[in-house]
């Protein structure tokens, strides 16, 4: 979500090897590589979610996260913060989990809750009974082309999620392209200080930027920040890419979504979808 950002509360780690967020105790501390590009003080949306999944996939157990969803309440500051996650419905097939992510003073920044579903096996599907695999089948990841996007408005931080944090490589649009895009996305360091993203996770940090990389509009011209995020996974990803086959619709009253379907490099896992908040700078 867009707005006024608070300052962050220290100078973010900019070192090249950081990870995303270091821990201190009970708080989080992200680094210069979860900017987001809006805001030079203000995260990129698949820092915190990613975050979350992590504490989310962690209660799951030996069930799977079939469904995430992501509330974002307002900008998130570069500056510590606090996870919490619990299980609201238990159970041994399906669970209801949900976590929240606050400042240090406790006021919520983004409100999460997802569905965890035991694995089991099921026969007799047709070949239509899952997504469809992408036709002509893509590319791999090493054919893409390297798109970096720009600095946030109003600063000239190398750093960020969208430049340091993720790897983008295009198979078709680019960053100075408008509509559709298809493109691999993978998250190159670290979540928290040497601990590496489940699986969940690096789906969250790729599947927030379906609105960025398939824009309809430009970055200069117009604000159209995502005030959630939901995701939908047949299975986990297989390897550290994720591909965005990603689209964005906005109508003239300012309210728009970005729908993506998701895959590895094995065939699709998933859906997401963000509904965007739009505005002319």
């Amino acid at each position: 979500m867009t707005g006024a950002t608070p300052a962050p509360a220290a100078v973010a780690d900019t070192a090249p090897d950081a990870p995303l967020f270091h821990r201190r105790r009970e708080l989080f501390v992200p680094t210069a590589h979860t900017r987001g590009p809006w805001d030079p003080g203000a995260m990129h949306g698949g820092a915190p979610t990613a975050l979350l999944a992590q504490h989310l996939d962690g209660l799951a157990g030996e069930r799977r996260l079939a469904r995430m969803t992501f509330e974002f309440l307002g900008p998130v500051p570069i500056a510590p913060v606090r996870v919490t996650a619990s299980i609201l419905k238990p159970g041994r097939n399906f669970q209801l989990l949900e976590g929240t992510l606050s400042d240090t003073t406790g006021r919520p920044l983004v409100l999460a809750r997802a569905v965890a579903l035991a694995p089991g096996m099921v026969s007799g599907l047709g070949a239509d009974a899952a997504l469809p695999s992408l036709q002509p089948a893509p590319s791999p990841p090493q054919d893409g082309v390297l798109s970096p996007f720009p600095a946030a408005p109003g600063g000239e931080e190398e750093e960020g999620m969208h430049r340091t944090g993720m790897e983008l490589r295009y198979l078709s649009g680019s960053v100075n392209e408008n509509g559709p895009a298809l493109a691999w996305l993978r998250l190159v360091r670290n979540l928290v200080d040497a601990e590496a993203p489940v699986p969940a996770a690096r789906v969250c940090a790729a599947a927030d930027f379906g609105n960025g990389i398939s824009r309809v509009v430009g970055f200069d011209t117009h604000v159209f920040v995502n005030t959630d995020l939901t995701i939908t996974l047949l299975r986990e990803p297989v390897g550290p890419w994720v591909l965005l086959d990603a689209t964005t619709h906005i109508d003239a009253s300012g309210v728009g979504w970005a729908a993506s379907d998701l895959h590895d490099a094995q065939g699709p896992i998933g859906q997401s979808h963000q509904t965007l908040f739009v505005r002319a700078r």
